[in-house]
């Protein structure tokens, strides 16, 4: 069912960059997967109308989604709390405008985190980022929460921005540690933005609980970033969905968020069958990604002084090169072929970050590489 296709010459950002190069693109975060025939179809259907103009119902779009929160997550939402976006990344810069229409002109983060999260966008320039480095021991992940509760207290702080599960770390949160974002966000009043749009691949078998679950005061401040794209490898369609249940926060979101592009008409019927019938394909997509975080386990377990958490979460693998004698691993591996994001885009040098989601065969390709270089120091 899962079908790892060759992307080479099809337009896509992640197989251009090193076209003509024998550099295997293991960087940006979609996956090599076909989407699933049922989703293709969807879209064909629509496309059969033949008029592509200005849609107005968006209860399907919503509906469907509202169903997958409840089956999925047990997240019994109404559908007026939720806002259609066009992706995550822009739904971050709305809660950004949403702090400083409080006045409060900083975020706090969790670093390593996914760049956008620090670099907002330039409309902002006023706008600032308390990053806390997360702790890395003994090929382990943990928050700092001490840090955080530190910065949420610097009076510019109006927003925490949560990445549940966390990328690039493949870590998924504890439920004492999201109580612990929950505590921190209460006592210096700061709204929550927790970017969610990986929370449908879970590798470990945990079940994904959104942040908003937590409590009613969680709940009220948050806005829940979520979108089918990363899952079901749909991000070029743009359609994402914000989750806000307070409505005047609500209504503050709308405001900041007038005038950006709407969901496209393709992007809502992809959506709704995705959610509504790709539940087969995703968990056959599970399966093979955790063959695939597996092989990567082992294979990094044997070749020390590389080192990587357990990978729970998620289709990127946060590998620590800091014990290679090299200026830069991101560009050493490169000369060995290997086309990695390199982690100080992330706000951790000395890492980084490998895409696993794509087919067996490269993913031991790209290992085999990786040992060939580590094996050359």
């Amino acid at each position: 069912m899962i079908k790892a296709l060759d992307r080479r010459g099809s337009d896509s950002k992640k197989w251009h960059k090193y076209a003509g190069t024998d550099i295997l693109p293991l960087w940006i975060a979609d996956t090599d997967f076909a989407v699933d025939d049922k989703i293709l179809a969807a879209a064909q259907a629509r496309l059969q109308h033949a008029v592509l103009g200005y849609p107005y119902n968006e209860d399907d779009y919503i509906g469907a989604f509202v169903e997958h929160c409840a089956v999925q997550y047990d997240w019994e939402i109404e559908a007026e709390w939720v806002v259609p976006i066009p992706g995550c990344v822009p739904g971050l810069n709305f809660c950004r405008g949403l702090s400083q229409l409080r006045g409060k002109q900083a975020a706090v983060i969790a670093t390593p985190t996914y760049p956008p999260f620090f670099n907002q966008s330039k409309m902002m320039p006023e706008f600032r980022h308390h990053c806390v480095p997360a702790r890395w021991e003994n090929g382990q992940w943990s928050m700092d929460f001490a840090g955080m509760a530190e910065a949420a207290a610097r009076p510019d702080s109006g927003l925490l921005i949560l990445c549940h599960p966390h990328n690039p770390l493949s870590r998924v949160y504890r439920e004492e540690e999201l109580q612990e974002y929950a505590r921190i966000a209460q006592a210096h009043d700061l709204i929550v933005c927790s970017d969610e749009i990986h929370c449908d691949l879970i590798l470990n078998g945990s079940r994904h609980r959104p942040f908003a679950m937590l409590s009613e005061d969680a709940l009220k401040r948050s806005v829940t970033l979520m979108a089918p794209s990363k899952t079901y490898n749909i991000a070029g369609m743009c359609a994402s969905y914000a989750v806000i249940a307070d409505a005047d926060l609500r209504a503050d979101f709308m405001r900041v968020s007038q005038g950006f592009a709407d969901v496209n008409v393709l992007g809502r019927v992809m959506a709704q069958a995705a959610y509504r019938e790709g539940e087969i394909w995703r968990q056959a997509q599970i399966a093979y990604l955790q063959r695939n975080a597996q092989e990567i386990e082992r294979r990094i377990a044997a070749l020390p002084p590389l080192s990587v958490a357990p990978l729970e979460a998620t289709y990127l693998a946060f590998i620590d090169c800091r014990a290679l004698p090299v200026e830069n691993p991101q560009r050493y591996f490169e000369q060995y072929g290997l086309g990695f994001a390199d982690g100080a885009d992330y706000a951790a040098s000395g890492f980084v970050r490998f895409n696993f989601g794509c087919s067996f065969e490269l993913v031991q390709e790209a290992l085999n590489r990786l040992e060939t270089a580590v094996k050359a120091l």
